[in-house]
C-alpha cells in the first residue's frame, strides 16, 4: 500500500484494509490497498487505484501458477488445494486459522491447508501501508499483516479480506459492512469477517473446474 495523500496537516496516521513476501525477511514491494487516513475521531477513507488493482492480480496469479504445478500430479481432485504458510506471522496464527476456516466452510470448489511448500505465505510487521496482497517480485505471493491497522479493523475481518484475494476476488470499497470485500470502507466499527452470498458464489464459480476459470479472472 503506497503512502496515503495527505489531507491536512492534523490527519497523520496511515491506515489500510483491502488488497491491497520475499521468503526471508519481510516483504518490501507492495501494493496500495483500501485506506484511512486518521486523527482523533476523523476518519477519510479513499479508494484504491489501478497500481492496487495490477498488484492483486499479479498476486493471484503467482498464487494460481504455484498451485498448477502442483495440480498437475493430481489433476483428478475434485476441489483445489491452496497452501499457505503462517510461520511468518506468529502473532496472527489465531485470526489465520480463523480466517481459513471461514473460507473453507464457504465455499466448495476450493481448500485453504496450511502445509510445506507453500503457494503462499502470511507476513506481519509494521507499515504504514496497513495490510495488503501482492508478489515479491520473483512470482511468490504473500499477504502482510500490518500491527497498527489490525488493532483499529477487526482483525479476523483484515485476515479474512486479505485471504479473499488468495481466492481470486477484488476490493470493492464502496460496500456495505455485510460485504467482506469493503474492506476498511465501512469504516473501523464494522465487525463482520464473512463473505456474503455473492462472494462465496464467485469464488465458487471461479474455481469451479479447477484452475480453468482461475486463469481467466480479473
Amino acid at each position: 500500500m503506497r503512502h496515503p495523500k495527505v489531507l491536512n496537516s492534523v490527519l497523520t496516521a496511515a491506515l489500510g484494509l483491502g488488497l491491497a513476501a520475499s521468503l526471508g525477511a519481510a516483504p518490501a514491494v507492495a501494493a496500495d490497498t483500501d485506506r484511512a487516513v486518521t486523527a482523533g475521531t476523523v476518519t477519510a477513507a479513499y479508494a484504491g487505484s489501478s497500481e492496487e488493482a495490477k498488484a492483486n492480480k499479479a498476486f493471484f496469479d503467482a498464487v494460481v501458477k504455484s498451485v498448477a504445478k502442483k495440480r498437475a500430479a493430481n489433476p483428478g481432485a475434485a476441489a483445489v488445494t491452496v497452501v499457505y504458510s503462517a510461520s511468518n506471522a506468529p502473532s496472527f496464527r489465531t485470526q489465520i486459522a480463523r480466517s481459513t476456516q471461514i473460507w473453507n466452510s464457504s465455499v466448495v470448489n476450493v481448500r485453504l491447508v496450511e502445509g510445506s511448500n507453500p503457494d503462499f505465505r502470511y507476513y506481519e510487521g509494521n507499515d504504514s501501508r496497513g495490510s495488503y496482497a501482492s508478489t515479491d517480485g520473483h512470482g511468490s505471493g504473500y499477504i502482510f499483516l500490518d500491527y497498527r491497522q489490525n488493532q483499529q479493523y477487526n482483525s479476523t475481518r483484515v485476515t479474512a479480506h486479505e485471504t479473499g484475494h488468495v481466492l481470486g476476488l477484488p476490493d470493492h470499497y464502496s460496500g456495505p459492512c455485510s460485504e467482506l470485500m469493503s474492506g476498511g470502507g465501512p469504516g473501523t466499527s464494522c465487525q463482520n469477517a464473512q463473505p456474503n452470498a455473492q462472494e462465496r458464489s464467485r469464488v465458487d464459480q471461479l474455481w469451479r473446474n479447477g484452475l480453468t476459470s482461475a486463469f481467466k479472472t480479473f
